[in-house]
């Protein structure tokens, strides 16, 4: 597929420079619209690992300014290219919508890359709540596609089972997210039936996990979505995937994308695994 670079004429390029990164505003054709990347980039730096990450908001809500916070700390203390996309949200777009979108931001930075001091071969995805399904159905479309290389994924506090059968207790955790909010976000995201079991959507149904990038999944203790991505971190190990899993105490799914010892966790496993002497 040739890459897109498509900028809508009627939106000026948006583009700021802090303390040390730069912020670029761009848009590209998405799915069914234009999407906006918003890309940090360190100051004079080249061939540097490249990480789109994906806001949370139950595929319904969130926003690039949403994300700020943590796009900016990895791109300051990982010295990385980050790129974050702000994809299709439901009910208006409904699932494969997000992930197409993601697919076609992963394909525009591994064309572009060069140009913004990036390394296409150190490619990483990461993102929080329904970000974290995103980032990791990225990851499938990779391995399956075969158009784009993910050489790590690190999912927060991930929303992976559309059932809602493998749920932590809410009172019990104290939880700050329902089942019933949970639920309301599936129905928005997967309107079909068919589609809460596709292996992409509901990535603890998927009997094909091997070749899947390696995988840092990171849990919060006062979370219901905690025991399904452990589970889902426990059935990587077992199809071979290299995988850590960490649960931080005294921590609410909400809390989770700004802690800063979770973004530390990130940062250390994205520089393990985007090495450039760890790809050879």
């Amino acid at each position: 597929m040739e890459a897109l670079d498509t900028r809508n004429p009627f939106i000026p390029p948006f583009t700021s420079v802090g303390r040390t990164l730069t912020v670029t505003d761009v848009q590209i054709a998405g799915y069914e619209k234009h999407i906006t990347l918003r890309l940090y980039r360190p100051a004079n730096k080249t061939a540097l690992p490249i990480v789109l990450y994906f806001h949370g908001g139950g595929f319904v809500r969130g926003s690039l300014e949403e994300a700020d916070f943590e796009a900016r700390y990895l791109s300051e203390q990982l010295t990385a290219l980050v790129v974050s996309v702000d994809y299709s949200l439901a009910p208006k777009h409904p699932f494969p919508a997000a992930p197409e979108d993601a697919y076609r931001a992963a394909r525009w930075i591994e064309s572009k890359a060069r140009t913004y001091g990036g390394n296409p071969k150190r490619i990483g995805v990461a993102g929080h709540d329904a970000g974290g399904q995103i980032a990791n159905c990225l990851a499938f479309m990779a391995r399956d596609r075969g158009d784009v290389i993910v050489r790590a994924q690190a999912l927060l506090g991930p929303m992976l089972d559309p059932s809602l059968t493998r749920l932590g207790d809410a009172a019990r955790l104290s939880s700050d997210i329902t089942a019933s909010e949970c639920a309301a976000c599936y129905r928005a995201y997967l309107p079909q039936a068919a589609q809460r079991i596709h292996p992409y959507a509901a990535p603890l149904e998927a009997s094909r996990l091997a070749g899947l990038p390696g995988t840092l999944i990171v849990t919060a203790q006062n979370d219901v979505l905690h025991v399904e991505a452990e589970k889902y971190a426990g059935n990587l190990i077992g199809a071979g995937v290299l995988t850590q899993v960490i649960r931080f105490p005294s921590v609410s799914h909400a809390a989770l994308a700004q802690h800063t010892p979770a973004l530390q966790e990130v940062v250390r496993f994205f520089q393990c695994r985007l090495d450039p002497r760890a790809l050879r």
